[in-house]
């Protein structure tokens, strides 16, 4: 995709992230440019003809809204929202979710039902196009009313306010719009509540992170098929038949997929002393299917939400009407957040057990995977390692959103934590990507020690591959490096196209 025309098109993920990834440019389309000056020409005439409040256009914010606001402080009124709000603290954002916030923010305010000028969302699109990248910090939003501190360190930005990053250094946005001969937006009407107001914080962390799972499983099914190699697992918990007779759409394809990375391979046909494989083997089609319907269901919730529009008030020029309502409650995205750090959280947990069955001796391999175990240790504590790291990721798991906290003098009394919950989903993410990389290291030394060439055309090519980045094990060296680099090299290397 050479250019993206925001023109009141469906957005899907793999085709939105794949035009993301290129590094290409957004441009605002006609059917997006005339609603959205449809929308700012109504509010305009609904302001000049109305004496009553309108939430949030002339009135205070929150507990505020009672507070009536003097026509001419309206821009001001705007200017205040944004500054009082950008409330973050703690860790930056990564400047890809805040790229991506950018985006999905000019996605929902082109559907022409926020009340922004079109200069305000061509703002954001030339610092999407530009790399400008405002300086956004993890703390400060209960997914409620929206992620009002995330956003508004971004709505700061525009207005020529805050630190942005270019080319990776940090600056003060206002020196950068003067180099790029730019004025700060000068805010509207409701145009600060447009910005802040939304779940765009949520969504982005949500959306990269079901991009990512994706990428995650197709990973963890080439593992689990180098796993049995390994350990000399039985192909029997694979079988087509018995997997549909469960009627489970992920188990069914995490079968097919396991089964089809095994074609070709001697040591599954040879004969096997044993009856029945672990559960971390043999039953990788339920646990591996099961997170990967739920994936698909996180996929359908944020695929909604990129496509709606999520700010408070919300305007509808057709029908005449200015409604108060709650768009930006962020429930639907808090609960698929936790869900979906749960069910990738599982990934890592049986992936762990499997690294733990290969160190121990058995089925023909040495202790810890190494020659003369005693004077080495091997793959002991790779082991400990990846147990570390799943068992924080239990702790990550606790979901966010049965939490809730009063804010605002009680307007505010039930919130989401959606943002907490996309920040631990996040760190749960990169924890899976790590436990993956040390099993794959562990199943690639396996199966070297029997013998690459007896496994499938499909793992030998995934292992030759692996071999650039990560040297056979054969005998204690320094392994943090390595696990690391094991990581790095699944996340931009993904072996499977299944």
């Amino acid at each position: 995709m050479e250019k993206l025309i925001l023109d009141h098109q469906e957005f899907k993920i793999d085709s939105l992230f794949d035009f993301i990834q290129s590094g290409n440019k957004v441009e605002l389309g006609e059917n997006g440019r005339e609603a959205i000056a449809k929308c700012r020409a109504y509010l305009d005439q609904k302001m000049e003809n109305t004496e009553g409040n309108i939430y949030g256009i002339n009135t205070g914010f929150g507990s505020l809204y009672d507070q009536s606001i003097s026509t001419e402080d309206l821009a001001k009124l705007q200017v205040n929202l944004v500054r009082s709000h950008a409330c973050g603290t703690g860790p930056e954002v990564p400047q890809s979710i805040v790229k991506t916030m950018m985006l999905f923010k000019a996605i929902g305010l082109h559907y022409g039902h926020s009340g922004v000028q079109v200069e305000t969302v061509e703002r954001l699109l030339y610092f999407y196009n530009n790399n400008i990248i405002p300086v956004v910090y993890e703390q400060g939003s209960l997914g409620a009313s929206g992620d009002l501190s995330p956003l508004a360190h971004i709505a700061l930005a525009l207005i020529g306010e805050g630190e942005v990053y270019v080319d990776g250094e940090k600056q003060n946005t206002a020196d950068v719009i003067a180099q790029h001969d730019l004025s700060p937006i000068q805010l509207q009407s409701k145009e600060g509540l447009a910005l802040l107001n939304g779940t765009q914080f949520m969504s982005s962390y949500l959306a990269h992170s079901v991009y990512e799972a994706k990428q995650i499983m197709k990973q963890a099914n080439i593992n689990v098929a180098m796993s049995i190699e390994a350990y000399d697992g039985r192909i029997d918990p694979f079988t087509a038949s018995v997997n549909k007779i469960r009627n489970q759409k992920g188990q069914i394809r995490t079968a097919e997929i396991v089964s089809k990375h095994l074609e070709g391979s001697q040591f599954i046909t040879q004969e096997k002393v044993h009856v029945q494989d672990p559960y971390s083997f043999r039953c990788v089609p339920q646990v591996h299917g099961a997170s990967w319907d739920t994936i698909e269901y996180a996929e359908q919730i944020v695929t909604r939400e990129i496509n709606a529009v999520t700010d408070n008030p919300t305007i509808f020029p057709d029908e005449d009407l200015v409604v108060s309502a709650g768009n930006f409650h962020g429930q639907p995205l808090a609960l698929t957040l936790d869900y979906l750090a749960i069910a990738l959280a599982e990934i890592a947990s049986i992936s762990e057990r499997r690294i733990y069955k290969l160190m121990g001796g058995m089925r023909d391999l040495p202790a810890f995977l190494v020659a003369k175990p005693g004077l080495n240790s091997g793959f002991m504590i790779a082991q400990y390692t990846a147990a570390s790291i799943v068992s924080q990721n239990k702790q990550l798991c606790t979901p966010a959103s049965v939490d809730t906290i009063d804010s605002s003098n009680g307007q505010e009394d039930h919130v989401s934590m959606g943002a907490n919950a996309a920040t631990k989903l996040h760190r749960v993410v990169e924890n899976v990507w790590q436990v993956l990389g040390i099993e794959l290291m562990a199943a690639t030394q396996g199966v070297e020690f029997k013998g690459v060439d007896k496994t499938s055309v499909v793992l030998q090519e995934a292992h030759k591959n692996f071999r650039t980045a990560i040297p056979f094990i054969k005998e204690d060296e320094y392994m943090s490096t390595y696990l690391r680099d094991s990581k790095a090299f699944i996340k931009k290397n993904n072996q499977s196209t299944l």
